[in-house]
């Protein structure tokens, strides 16, 4: 079993990489324990800045040392970095199209007990719905460090969201195809498909794995790119299959399944069925509860398609 969270992978890559790129620039906002960048800042500290639990400040910040042409990545609670500063990230990074990449952390459900006011299940819709602002949900560790050396090499404006805990690898450090802005066909089928993005990517998987017993035979994209979505493997996708089943550890509206609704609707109208957090607090628990409470498991969404197809 992974024992390294994504933003474990994260800090992997940015140490790695700041020992030949003296632009990289780490600011936390009193988080850097939350988000795995103790050893980034210990080792770096030249190139680590701590703002304190000042979000808003941490963005706008971040917006001026990439305007000064440095690589600044602020790592932030999801739930805090896309609410509270939300409108320097519209202003300051996105309208400015400024190089900054912002890191939500600890996102979806990940705090557990301490619910809603530190749950991030709006962040997709909040930052989706800004011009210029991409949106990434990496599935992995192995994807996580694809995305991250990706991103070192463009000038464009992210927001980066991942959980607090390991999530089992679904690549590995040999095999992990990665192309920006691309989705990741895991399987191909020609029943269902089954598209999906962060942490939801495995129990879809593993759903497909569950259908196939059942001889169903399912499609599972891997949508790490929600923000710019790829239109194209949802057409084909869609078109292959009987219906659709969209999973995201969101609010049912204007994440993943409302943006793959619409494509659908418009190119290629079939049934889409949305596997969300409800529109309401969720129970207090461990994301493995949550998750299997809702049904945003491989045993959920293999049900949810299984009746989808045999409709």
């Amino acid at each position: 079993m992974n024992k390294i969270p994504n933003r474990q992978a994260i800090c992997e890559v940015l140490m790695e990489n700041v020992k030949t790129d003296k632009d990289i620039v780490v600011l936390c906002s009193d988080s850097r324990g939350s988000a795995s960048m103790t050893p980034f800042a210990d080792t770096y500290p030249d190139h680590f800045v701590e703002v304190g639990i000042a979000e808003q400040n941490l963005v706008s910040i971040s917006a001026g040392l990439a305007k000064c042409g440095k690589k600044p990545f602020a790592a932030s609670p999801a739930c805090f970095l896309s609410t509270r500063s939300y409108e320097q990230a519209k202003v300051d990074c996105a309208y400015s199209n400024t190089n900054v990449t912002l890191i939500g952390i600890s996102g979806g459900i990940s705090y557990g007990a301490l619910g809603m006011s530190h749950h991030s299940a709006q962040d997709i819709a909040a930052m989706s719905a800004i011009p210029n602002m991409r949106v990434y949900l990496p599935s992995d560790r192995h994807q996580t460090k694809k995305l991250i050396e990706a991103l070192l090499k463009d000038e464009k404006p992210a927001y980066i969201r991942v959980g607090r805990n390991p999530v089992e690898d679904i690549y590995t450090e040999e095999d992990c195809p990665f192309v920006m802005d691309r989705a990741t066909v895991l399987c191909e089928g020609t029943d269902v498909a089954i598209v999906a993005c962060g942490e939801m990517v495995k129990p879809a998987f593993d759903a497909a794995g569950l259908l196939k017993e059942q001889g169903i035979s399912a499609t599972v994209l891997d949508m790490y790119c929600v923000k710019p979505l790829d239109k194209e493997a949802v057409v084909k996708a869609a078109a292959n299959a009987k219906a659709v089943v969209t999973v995201e550890e969101h609010a049912p509206f204007g994440g993943l399944g409302s943006m793959v609704s619409q494509v659908v609707g418009s190119e290629c109208p079939k049934k889409v069925v949305n596997l969300a957090l409800p529109d309401a607090p969720v129970i207090t628990g461990t994301s493995k509860e949550v998750f299997d409470y809702y049904g945003l498991n491989a045993e959920g969404i293999a049900k949810t398609a299984a009746g989808l197809v045999q409709e």
